[in-house]
Parts: structure tokens; C-alpha cells; sequence
């Protein structure tokens, strides 16, 4: 067998030359800093992702408390209006029914016609309580949009229960 110059021993010299010119240039060096480089900054990516949910998690956390207070603070509200509605609506009642006993049956119509307009009054006059009462309390312990739908709810309330 002859021992010549073919193409597969130029090439095999080539391919000698060009892994040593990779090594003297230290190209693995760099492949592996640029590989390290990007890990840490997917590790810093992934910390500050965590430590945003984190976050995110806490937030959410105290604006459910908030909610929760919020809701407590109208329910009693609500039921204190309820109440002095109901003590107003008994006073009413008691003062109607004696101004109705010492009426004759002549001013008897009279009387029905005030008694109407006294339970239009405070029924009025409970439910402007009980909105205003809501109203401070929640533009001091909510956010636009909860202000806006707890005030709903309560007047959907107020308003049931009067009819």
C-alpha cells in the first residue's frame, strides 16, 4: 500500500489545524461562560418571578382581608338601620294609634292618608341613613369598584326588606 497525499489525509490535516485553532482560541471557554452566563440570568429570572408571586400572593391576601372587613363593617351597618328603622316604624305606629283613637269617623280618612306618609318618611329617612352610614364607611375602607358594589348590595337590601 502506498503511502500518498490524498484528499482524506488534507482533509484529516485540516480538521487537526481547526481543532487546535478552537482550542487556542479558547472557544469552549467561551461556549461554556456564555452558557453560565445565560443559567444565572435564568436562575435571577426565576427568583424574581417567585418573589413577584410572592407578592402578588400577599397582596392578594391582605385586599380579601380588606374585603372581608369591609363586607362586616356594612353588615352592621345595615343592621343598625334596620333597627332604628324598626324602632321609628314602632314610634310611628304608637303615636298613629292614639291620634286615630280620639278621632272621630269624620277625620278617619285624614288619618289613614298620615299614616301613609309617615311610613313613606321613615322609611325614606332610614334608607338615607343607611346610605349615607355606608357611604362613609366604605370610601373609608374600599377601593372604587368595591365601594361601588357593596353600595349596591345595601340599597338592594334596604330596599327589599322596607317593601
Amino acid at each position: 500500500m502506498e503511502f500518498g497525499l490524498d484528499e482524506t489525509f488534507f482533509a484529516f490535516v485540516a480538521l487537526i489545524i481547526f481543532l487546535g485553532l478552537v482550542v487556542y482560541l479558547k472557544v469552549p471557554g467561551m461556549m461554556a461562560k456564555s452558557l453560565d452566563d445565560r443559567a444565572d440570568q435564568i436562575r435571577n429570572e426565576l427568583a424574581e418571578a417567585k418573589r413577584l408571586r410572592e407578592e402578588a400572593q400577599h397582596l392578594l391576601a391582605e385586599y380579601q382581608r380588606k374585603r372581608k372587613e369591609a363586607e362586616a363593617e356594612a353588615a352592621h351597618i345595615v343592621a343598625a338601620a334596620e333597627r332604628e328603622a324598626e324602632m321609628l316604624t314602632a314610634e310611628a305606629r304608637k303615636k298613629t294609634e292614639e291620634f286615630v283613637a280620639n278621632r272621630t269617623a269624620v277625620s278617619e280618612q285624614k288619618i289613614k292618608q298620615a299614616e301613609a306618609d309617615a311610613m313613606k318618611a321613615v322609611r325614606s329617612a332610614a334608607v338615607d341613613l343607611a346610605i349615607a352610614a355606608a357611604e362613609s364607611v366604605l370610601a373609608k375602607k374600599a377601593d372604587g369598584r368595591v365601594q361601588s358594589e357593596l353600595f349596591s348590595n345595601a340599597i338592594g337590601e334596604v330596599k327589599t326588606r322596607l317593601n
